[in-house]
Parts: structure tokens; C-alpha cells; sequence
């Protein structure tokens, strides 16, 4: 099998600039650029004439991301407004009051991202989503898998018109193969005759092990034949195109399989996540964690579970109110966040105050030392409650991860060194390391108080 390098683009200083919009009418043009900016969170860089496009252009050297063009702006009779800005590099899509198949043709040749006219009572939706999914496409890979020639280029010269980022392949086994080694490749458009076997071959061997939740799949037909349409379905994909390719009917199926799987992904996410600090939520973490536990128990990694419990927390909404509790929960959440940057990592709010910590990479030792400076950056944590200042305090209950057991049981661990830590007078770390330094020190030197971590500069000791 060919060997297909991966190029990643360097990010383009215009991809975080305004959106350009070139509009003489004040109506539309107010219109658009306030939704631009509520909806999508882009600022706007407004022209309303050909002179003042020019100027613009030449300042700013095009550097935006997608233009929205009137074609009928002043000054520009014969669309010389479009030239202009295609001639910078910009993705344009087109927003035209007048519309008839010769400017259809003279559109669509200049490879434009969409175009929208203005006649239409969901004119401003349209031109909305089409710039939201435009400055979305550039991060959404496409295979195109298909024997090379005029076919598959011309398709995959739509598709990049559209600002998607397309991968081409001639045979089933190399798209089956990027597949697996590209997670990130979320479309994939099959010819229906492959070189080393068909696309309803292909089809079902990906549908075996990627669901319509992961991947999209779309047949591209060489006639509108409805037996081999549903022979695609039934095989797995989602839809179909059919030849000759219009580059319309492209860009809405595209269009719809992209916008449904982001559909799917935000279900997934919502059904993941818990909804007030944006944490994993408590049954993504009982489906995810014995996972990584494995991993680690596979791989020799250490691993340790922690428990977090906000001390006296119904005290607080007690005295202060269920939205400075909520506020509370949410600080906390972010400093869990802050402190545990990276992947491997698992966070979950398991329920009420209640935070549980995966902390992979992580022996007892290292845990107990990290979860004490968790607890010290608790504390240092400040609340508004209307005049008055509010303070938290966290227990936390630790147990290394060091044999298979069930899930539930190093939950279990963990939460009865939290009980400990509660019972000991609350703001302090327990974990099986912690318990074993003090006994060790204690046939040492006697008996004595058991005391938690305490910090002092840079430096974590135990107190005597």
C-alpha cells in the first residue's frame, strides 16, 4: 500500500480576522454584521462601495476569512466587486438580489463557497449559516475514495471549494486504512467501483466498526439508479450523489451530513456532561474510567483515584443561597480544570459537592502531594455573597490504583480515606500513602495525632 503523508496547514493570521462584508444596503448590512457578532462571535469589516473595498483590501492585504459579496454593489456593474476579492484569496459567498442562470454560471466558475439570494424570507438565515459552516469546514477532513480521473477531481475541487480540507484515495484498502489512523476524518464519498472492490463492499466493512455517530458516508452514483441507491443505504451509507456532479446538489449533501453528525456530537457531549459545571457528569465517568484504569494497568502506568467533597457545603446554600452554591460549584470545576490540563486526565462531578479525580500518571505519593496542592488552591478560592466574602475548604480521599478490580472498588477506596479525612476535622488530604508514612513514623517515634499535609513555600512536608 502506498505510504500517504498527512501535511497539517499552518494556521493563517486570517483565520481569526473579521468576516468581510460588501453591502450597499444599510438595512442588510446592519442586519448581518449584529448577527455575525452575536452568533458567531466574528467582528465585521463593512464596505459598501467598489472604492472602498479597494481601500480596505489594500490595508488590510485580505486578510479575512470569508467575504459575504453583493454583486450588484455600486460602482460594480458586471460583478467586478467579486473579481476583486477572489483575486486576495478570500472564500467568498455570494448574497445577490438578481439571480437568473447566467449569473448562476458566473458564480459557480469562480468557485464560490455558496451563494444566497436576496428574495428570500430566510435570506439572512441562509447567509448565516453558510459563513458559520465555511469558517467550521476548514477543520473538517474529507476522503474522497475513488479511482482517479475527471470524476474524482472534479468533485474534490467542489469539495475544497467549500473550504473542506479533502484527502483522495484510488482504492478501498488505503481509504480503510487513513480510517482507521485518522479519527479526525469525519466524511467519506465512495465511488461505486473501486479498483480492489466496490463501494458496497466498502461500505459495510467501515459501517462494522464506525457508527453514523463517528462517520458519514455518501455513495457517489453514476446514474440515478433507485436499486443501487437503496444498496448503498442498506449497506451502510447515509446518502447518495449522483453524476453528473451539480455543484448545488454537493454542497447541500455535504452540507447535511456535516450538520448532522455536529448534531450527534452535541447529544453525545450534552448526554456526557454535567450541566452546570461542564464536567464529565458521573455515567461518563463510570464509562470511560475502567477504560483508562486498563490502560494503565496494561502499560505498568500509575494510577490513582481521588475524591473531592466541598466542605460544609450545605451550609453555604443554607446562608447564602442556592446561586452563590452554584457559583461556588462552578469555581471549584474550573480549578479542577486549571490544575489537571491534559487528556489523560479524568474529571467528573459525580453528584451534589461531590468531584472525583482518574489521576493517571500518578503513584500514591505523587497523588497525595498533588491533591494537598489542590486543597491549598481551594482555600485560596474567593466568592461574592452580595457585601460579604466567602471561603471553601475541600476533603479529599485518595487510594493508588495498584491491581484489577472492579471500578466501584477503587471508587470505594477512595471514598472511605475522604470519610477519614472528614472525620479528622475536614480540610485535609487521607490517602493508603499518607496512612503509611504516619505508620511507619509512629513505630518510629511512638505514638502521636495523625496531621494532613501542610504546605510551607515550594516545599510539601508532613507536620510533626
Amino acid at each position: 500500500m502506498p505510504y500517504v503523508q498527512q501535511i497539517v496547514a499552518p494556521k493563517r493570521d486570517r483565520d481569526d480576522g473579521p468576516v468581510l462584508l460588501v453591502e450597499d444596503s444599510r438595512t442588510f448590512a446592519s442586519i448581518l454584521s449584529y448577527r455575525f457578532r452575536e452568533e458567531i462571535g466574528r467582528n465585521v469589516c463593512h464596505c459598501a462601495s467598489l472604492s472602498a473595498l479597494q481601500e480596505t483590501l489594500k490595508a488590510n492585504r485580505g486578510n479575512f476569512p470569508v467575504a459575504v459579496v453583493d454583486l450588484n454593489l455600486p460602482g460594480s456593474p458586471h460583478g467586478e466587486v467579486l473579481d476583486l476579492v477572489i483575486s486576495f484569496g478570500i472564500p467568498v459567498i455570494v448574497f445577490t438580489g438578481s439571480f437568473d442562470m447566467g449569473v448562476r454560471e458566473r458564480i459557480l466558475d469562480r468557485r464560490v463557497v455558496d451563494y444566497v439570494v436576496k428574495d428570500n424570507e430566510r435570506a439572512c438565515d441562509m447567509i448565516v449559516d453558510s459563513v458559520r459552516r465555511a469558517l467550521a469546514n476548514r477543520d473538517i477532513r474529507v476522503l474522497v475514495v475513488h479511482e482517479a480521473g475527471e470524476t474524482r477531481t472534479h468533485l474534490a475541487q467542489m469539495l475544497r471549494a467549500q473550504l473542506l480540507n479533502v484527502i483522495e484515495v484510488a482504492t478501498g484498502e488505503e481509504g480503510r486504512s487513513l480510517i482507521e489512523t485518522n479519527p479526525d476524518i469525519e466524511l467519506v464519498v465512495i465511488g461505486k467501483q473501486l479498483p480492489d472492490m466496490d463501494g458496497l463492499q466498502f461500505c459495510r466493512r467501515i459501517r462494522r466498526k464506525h457508527g453514523e455517530d463517528r462517520l458519514r458516508l455518501i455513495g457517489l452514483l453514476p446514474t440515478a439508479d433507485r436499486f443501487l441507491s437503496v444498496g448503498f443505504i442498506k449497506a451502510g451509507a447515509d446518502d447518495v450523489i449522483y453524476q453528473p456532479l451539480l455543484a448545488e446538489e454537493v454542497q447541500c449533501r455535504v452540507a447535511h451530513a456535516i450538520d448532522t453528525l455536529s448534531q450527534l456530537k452535541r447529544l453525545r457531549i450534552a448526554a456526557s456532561s454535567d450541566y452546570l459545571t461542564g464536567l464529565s457528569n458521573r455515567r461518563y465517568f463510570y464509562l470511560v474510567g475502567p477504560d483508562r484504569v486498563e490502560k494503565c494497568l496494561q502499560t505498568g502506568t500509575a494510577c490513582s483515584m481521588a475524591l473531592v467533597d466541598i466542605d460544609h457545603f450545605r451550609r453555604i446554600n443554607e446562608t447564602y443561597g442556592n446561586d452563590v452554591g452554584d457559583t461556588v460549584l462552578m469555581g471549584v470545576a474550573s480549578c479542577l480544570q486549571q490544575m489537571l490540563a491534559g487528556d489523560d486526565q479524568l474529571i467528573a462531578r459525580l453528584g451534589g459537592e461531590e468531584f472525583a479525580l482518574l489521576l493517571v500518571g500518578m503513584d500514591g505519593a505523587r497523588a497525595s502531594i498533588f491533591c494537598e496542592m489542590l486543597r491549598h488552591e481551594m482555600s485560596r478560592l474567593k466568592f461574592t455573597a452580595g457585601d460579604q466574602s466567602v471561603s471553601i475548604t475541600v476533603s479529599i480521599g485518595v487510594a493508588e490504583i495498584e491491581g484489577r478490580e472492579t471500578f466501584d472498588n477503587y471508587l470505594n477506596a477512595a471514598d472511605q480515606f475522604l470519610f477519614m479525612a472528614k472525620q479528622s476535622g475536614r480540610d485535609r488530604v487521607f490517602s493508603d500513602h499518607w496512612m503509611r508514612v504516619i505508620g511507619e513514623a509512629t513505630r518510629a517515634d511512638g505514638p502521636r495525632r495523625p496531621q494532613p499535609f501542610e504546605t510551607g513555600g515550594d516545599v510539601l512536608y508532613l507536620s510533626a
